[in-house]
């Protein structure tokens, strides 16, 4: 569903999920500059605590924009706040779930966001805040 601001109400949420690979590890480390070892080499990897490569965190973040501009288009983002709760590894579906706890002046919303892999497991938690369009954008 697409929404404006006059139309959400504190609890409406939406959704975007989307399966992690090993090239969207690598696509993000060559646009990000991120070459953290524990997400580029499995033989380094297997030395860590997670066993094995992880997705960047901020990849698993870049999610919550997906589902907000799904459910918001021409929204325009504010501000985020994340903590990382778990690993997400390759092969992963992480379903990045927003939910409206506040609405405030001047058309911007407060979100929860959370991402949950696909055993329900939460691996990243936060809130977002966002201004909604005032019309519908097409």
């Amino acid at each position: 569903m697409s929404y404006v601001y006059s139309q959400i109400k504190v609890g409406d949420s939406e959704s975007f999920s989307k399966t992690i690979t090993a090239a969207d590890i690598l696509l993000f480390a060559a646009v990000s500059g991120d070459q953290n070892q524990l997400h580029m080499n499995d033989e380094y990897a297997k030395t860590t605590p997670f066993g094995k490569r992880i997705a960047h965190g901020a990849l698993t973040s870049a999610l919550i924009p997906a589902a907000l501009t799904a459910a918001f288009p021409g929204s325009i983002y504010i501000s985020q706040y994340v903590e990382f709760k778990g690993p997400v590894f390759i092969g992963d579906t992480i379903t990045a779930v927003v939910t409206c706890r506040e609405k405030k002046e001047r058309n911007r919303v407060i979100m929860q966001t959370n991402c949950y892999n696909q055993n329900g497991d939460c691996v990243l938690e936060g809130t977002a805040e966002t201004k909604l369009a005032k019309e519908q954008v097409h």
